[in-house]
């Protein structure tokens, strides 16, 4: 059988870019159980209120929604349940050190594959306010009309 290559993504958080300021992202490995890859390879999952939170040290993902798999038994897994982050020490103590700082929290922006492998990118983040939320969507609307504009002077050329 084929090697599987490139990057298939499986789950945005759409939301996280919405509602948080991304300062940094990392790309981590997820310790999963065999039904849970199953289930993503048949591309379903759901990151909407997905957070990641410390635990002993360990980065843990919790609140990702992975569906049971059709054809398991008594194997499967649980759909919500809290999923180890595989990433270096040095990484870990660095999002650690931003986390302690007041305002800033770890999300979940997508979940994709990797060469066969399972990923999931992770952002440190700081929430929007309310009036940020609204001036970035002005930002885009902005730019759409712009786009449109030009485009429509482009077409009568």
């Amino acid at each position: 059988m084929p090697k599987e290559s490139g990057r298939k993504v499986v789950a945005t958080n759409r939301k996280a870019r919405h509602d948080y300021h991304v300062l940094d992202t990392y790309e981590a490995g997820i310790a999963l159980m065999g039904t849970e890859v199953k289930s993503l390879r048949e591309g379903h999952a759901s990151m909407v209120d997905g957070f990641c939170t410390f635990y002993n040290d360990e980065l843990w993902m919790e609140a990702i929604h992975i569906p049971e798999y059709n054809q398991g038994s008594w194997t499967n897994h649980a759909a919500r349940r809290r999923r180890k982050l595989l990433l270096h020490r040095e990484e870990l103590i660095k999002i650690a050190r931003k986390v302690q700082e007041a305002g800033y929290t770890v999300v979940p922006l997508q979940l994709y594959f990797v060469d066969g492998r399972a990923k999931v990118e992770i952002a440190v983040a700081r929430g929007k306010r309310e009036y940020d939320k609204r001036q970035t969507l002005r930002e885009q609307q902005d730019n759409r009309e712009a786009q449109r504009e030009m485009r429509e002077r482009n077409r009568r050329r």
